[in-house]
């Protein structure tokens, strides 16, 4: 997945409340939503930094070469730049991106 192009706010926004529960009806079920949807970002964007960082990793016992990777250092600085997965949630959820049922309703 491509986290730059995304087109989320990389700072706090604030939303309008009837915008995030217009598909469901509740507030706290979009939520709810929007927070799962933001825990499987997190993870894809973890697995993707463990490999890129694991790339240039020195398989060595020194503490100097660990502090001098210029590598690591940009690869880490890039995804701090990167919106928070909540951010890249909501704007999925308000893109009408994220599929969700209520295995309730489906009886």
């Amino acid at each position: 997945m491509n986290f730059k192009d995304i087109g989320a706010a990389p700072t706090t926004k604030t939303y309008d409340r009837n915008k995030i529960d217009e598909k469901t009806g509740n507030l706290y079920e979009s939520i709810v939503i929007i927070g799962k949807r933001a825990e499987q970002i997190n993870q894809e964007m973890k697995t993707e930094l463990i490999q890129k960082l694991d790339e240039f990793a020195a398989h060595t016992d020194s503490l100097e070469e660990v502090f001098e990777n210029r590598e690591q250092i940009e690869v880490s600085k890039f995804y701090e730049r990167l919106p928070k997965p909540t951010s890249i949630a909501v704007k999925e959820w308000l893109d009408n991106d994220v599929y969700y049922r209520n295995p309730n309703e489906d009886k």
